[in-house]
């Protein structure tokens, strides 16, 4: 049983990108390997996880720094390297391969995605210039305790003054709220929902860490107490830039759980391959190969799924992007899971235990599902997009 699996993917184009990764993707994706198994080993991955902030500097700075991946998608312009989201995409399958403890997901898919989308340049290029070379580390605040991770659960008021706008109220679910340097909120005003730029050092607001399961990715609480904030773009704009955001954030998702579901395949094939049982390698028995091949099944669907929509994405705001976000996390975030159980199983007792890496995979794959929709509610939405 070979761990070397090629991706099955179409190569039908779509705007003017193309569903097959470039000569230049996979070098990046191969780079970024190399890179990642000497920086972001299991054992470092657990010292970090274990940390109150959850952030490898040293590996974040050379990401930022020597392999300038926090910039892919921004704007030449404005400080980045003009890519596209595809760039992105490629970034983030490494990095849920490799669970590596860094922001990269609340910075650059979510910061940047949230600024870009509300279009206000002159306001935004200083703050996307940081996130594009790693200066500045950045997170949106949306969700609310026990609300939808979308637009309606959305009760926070931001009130207008003399000396600005303000904002009071409770923020939370925020990935790596309190590593982050600035924290990009969205609160209601009385034009509507708007995006709001805070210091994450002003007076007025407290950062509490949240009890997570998946440890490697770390959540906080983010309460406002009349603390000072700066608007960005239009008020009252604000969410269509956060439903924009949100499908961004969707895709990445997916593609960071198609890296996750490679990366416990390929355990699974290993280890069933040098497990010996009444003399003969368990990959030999009929119930760890049907495992294996439902796996194998199970991570070529999500892959072919997540890498049709990163191409949506890299097309910028496409009328089809819902559509193809939807449709990928209602595959990935089941396939991922049902992969990391399965990878369990394949291990027997040692992959129950706290010493075998089996459970950080599983753990985030199910903050993965469940993150900003779980499929069930990707179904739904994607009913309704298509009018069923």
């Amino acid at each position: 049983m070979s761990t070397e699996v090629e991706p099955v993917v179409a190569s039908p184009q779509v705007g003017d990108a193309q569903l097959v990764p470039s000569e230049d993707q996979r070098q990046l994706g191969a780079v970024l390997r190399d890179f990642l198994d000497q920086r972001s080993s299991e054992s470092q991955v657990r010292r970090f996880m274990e940390t109150e902030a959850g952030v490898d500097e040293a590996t974040w700075g050379q990401m930022a720094e020597q392999l300038g991946i926090c910039g892919l998608a921004v704007p030449e312009s404005l400080g980045g390297a003009g890519g596209t989201f595809v760039d992105v995409a490629v970034v983030l399958e490494e990095l849920g391969r490799a669970l590596t403890c860094v922001p990269y997901f609340s910075s650059v898919v979510l910061a940047q995605s949230l600024l870009l989308a509300c279009d206000d340049e002159p306001t935004t290029a200083e703050w996307l210039a940081g996130l594009a070379d790693g200066s500045i580390r950045g997170t949106v605040a949306f969700a609310e305790p026990g609300a939808a991770w979308d637009a309606t659960g959305i009760t926070m008021a931001a009130t207008e003054s003399p000396q600005g706008w303000r904002l009071s109220g409770v923020k939370s679910y925020v990935i790596d709220g309190n590593s982050a340097h600035m924290v990009f909120v969205v609160a209601r005003t009385g034009d509507g929902l708007s995006v709001f730029a805070v210091d994450a050092d002003a007076p007025g607001l407290q950062r509490l860490p949240l009890p997570t399961m998946d440890l490697t990715r770390k959540q906080s609480r983010l309460e406002f107490v009349d603390v000072p904030a700066r608007l960005v773009g239009d008020p009252g704009h604000g969410h269509q830039s956060l439903d924009t955001m949100l499908d961004f954030a969707v895709v990445a998702l997916c593609a960071e759980s198609v890296g996750g579901a490679q990366r416990v395949l390929e355990m699974s094939v290993d280890y069933a391959k040098s497990r010996y049982q009444f003399g003969r390698p368990i990959g030999s028995f009929q119930a760890i190969k049907h495992k294996c091949a439902d796996m194998l099944l199970a991570v070529e669907s999500a892959r072919s799924a997540a890498y049709y929509a990163r191409t949506v994405a890299a097309d910028g705001w496409s009328a089809e992007l819902p559509v193809a976000a939807s449709m990928a996390k209602s595959v990935c975030g089941d396939a991922y899971l049902a992969c990391a159980a399965e990878n369990v199983q394949v291990h027997g007792g040692i992959g129950f235990t706290w010493e075998h890496p089996a459970h950080l995979y599983f753990k985030r794959a199910k903050a993965n599902q469940l993150m900003f929709g779980d499929p069930v509610s990707h179904r739904s939405r994607l009913a309704d997009l298509l009018e069923l």
